[in-house]
């Protein structure tokens, strides 16, 4: 994903088709006298539409549509002609994008699946033409419904990327070497923070054809979740993964306390994070021996399932892929 086509957030406003008023309309034929209310109803107003695609992974092609608006629906006419209703405006969305009201930061609803349609602000219903309101005691009526407004709202649409496992870690803890070597993702990778900038997905390779979807999400830093570093700008996207594997180095100063850094800020951001499975791996284990392995393994954080691995070497990445689909399928 290049950094300056990943669109995650866009803000816009919505504005659904009025509805066509009902017509007021008699039947005048030269032999049939008195031939009564014939007025049709008026078509329904537009709808704004959210349509998954999964083809799609950035919002990109929304960010600079500030006005989304719906043609209204046309009025009814004579011999009980239904009035069209109003084209309906399809936006087309990444599979994880969350729709939100931008006024009260409600939720309205996620797309998942491809081909999912869902309606973001419905068009005003058609009013009812006159013939509608014929009665025993009225068989004139002389009125018709008018045809309900559209509504018009501030739109927030939020992408979450979805994946099976992400990856948490400081800069620099090699989750984009990992990710690359798991999987044909090419993420940029340099001996630099933040070399990441956006999330990279990768389908990791399983056994028996098997495969599950891995995410390297940027670089979180302590403070993200106060808005420090680019960590509160990609929290969001682990949220939707359902193992996250934290990735610490083994040269680090204090694995467990690195760990327990990155633990808090994900609480702090959204603590029903803390309830998602969790594993560690302790990368860069080609420069650890088996005897230092044993004294980090006596350091390690309690009650969370580890593993040395080593993308260079690939060291343990097959029991590491082993413990994530075993995870996964439980």
């Amino acid at each position: 994903m290049s950094s300056s086509n990943f669109i995650d957030y866009v803000k816009f406003c919505s504005r659904s088709g009025s509805g066509g008023n009902g017509a007021v309309s008699f039947r005048r034929e030269k032999h049939v006298p008195k031939g009564g209310p014939d007025g049709g109803n008026g078509g329904r107003g537009g709808h704004i539409i959210l349509k998954g695609n999964a083809q799609l992974w950035t919002l990109l092609h929304l960010k600079y549509k500030k006005h989304v608006i719906a043609s209204n629906g046309e009025s009814g006419s004579g011999s009980r002609s239904s009035g069209a209703d109003g084209e309906d405006v399809i936006l087309e969305v990444p599979l994880g994008t969350v729709a939100r009201n931008a006024e009260t930061n409600e939720k309205l609803f996620e797309i998942t699946e491809d081909g999912e349609e869902r309606i973001l602000t419905p068009g005003g219903r058609g009013g009812l033409g006159n013939e509608n309101f014929k009665t025993a005691t009225n068989q004139t009526p002389r009125f018709a419904q008018p045809g309900e407004p559209g509504l018009e709202e501030w739109i927030i649409l939020e992408l979450k990327v979805l994946a099976d496992v992400g990856l948490v870690g400081f800069p620099n803890a090699g989750k984009s070497t990992l990710l690359s070597v798991l999987s044909a993702a090419k993420p940029e990778i340099a001996d630099y923070p933040f070399t990441t900038l956006v999330p990279n997905l990768g389908v990791v390779s399983y056994r028996d054809y098997k495969s599950f979807v891995m995410a390297d999400i940027p670089g979180i830093i302590e403070g993200a979740s106060e808005g420090k570093g680019l960590g509160i700008r990609f929290l969001r996207h682990i949220e939707r993964n359902s193992i996250l594997l934290f990735l610490i180095p083994a040269d680090a100063d204090d694995i467990k306390q690195e760990y327990h850094i990155l633990l808090k800020e994900l609480k702090k951001y959204n603590p029903e994070l803390l309830d998602k499975e969790r594993l560690l791996a302790i990368s860069k284990s080609d420069l650890l021996d088996d005897e230092l392995k044993n004294e980090v393994a006596q350091e390690l954080p309690e009650g969370i399932p580890f593993h040395f691995i080593s993308s260079i070497t690939q060291q343990g990445l097959t029991e590491l892929k082993d413990t994530i689909w075993k995870s996964l399928n439980d």
